[in-house]
């Protein structure tokens, strides 16, 4: 992840739950879709996509990022090539008795190397884990060693994943 995107965790700034209430024309909406499909698009040529003046576009784009709406612009590293060709889904449960503590358990998360994304969730399960490690040796360290070790995990259970597919929904919103 890049410097300007984080991980969200209960509580943190990023959280989706934080936009403030923006009203979102027609413009905006074509901005957001180009930029979803390629966010290194110069600007004079966004706002030529979208029928407005270059100064107009960068005032648009930098009030949706002031709203929240844009969260960040990122570059999509295969893990594969940082040697880190195993990727996981890890459900993590948490004790009862350790909801007053799930917001340092997900910054505690969030911090490490492995962690591509952390989605906090509802359901049996309180977090998913998407992780990225060197083998199968790392990746039982990291369930071992930084999940199932600490009293507040109550279980957890790890998906390897074969292959991922971006849809053009991720893509386009």
């Amino acid at each position: 992840m890049s410097e300007e995107s984080s991980k969200a965790g209960p509580g943190s700034s990023v959280a989706s739950h934080d936009v403030r209430p923006v009203s979102l024309d027609d413009v905006d909406r074509q901005i957001l879709h180009l930029l979803q499909q390629d966010a290194r698009m110069p600007n004079n040529a966004l706002a030529a996509a979208v029928g407005i003046a270059p100064s107009t576009c960068l005032t648009r784009v930098r009030a949706l990022r002031n709203a929240g709406v844009i969260r960040g612009f990122h570059a999509e590293v295969d893990p594969a090539a940082l040697g880190r060709g195993l990727q996981a889904m890890v459900a993590v449960r948490m004790q009862s008795g350790a909801r007053n503590r799930l917001a340092a358990f997900a910054q505690r998360l969030a911090a490490r190397s492995e962690v591509l994304d952390l989605y906090f969730v509802a359901g049996a399960d309180d977090f998913l884990v998407h992780v990225a490690v060197e083998d199968s040796d790392a990746l039982r360290e990291f369930v071992l060693e930084q999940l199932s070790a600490f009293t507040e995990v109550a279980l957890t259970e790890t998906s390897l994943i074969f292959e991922h597919v971006r849809t053009s929904s991720s893509r386009h919103g």
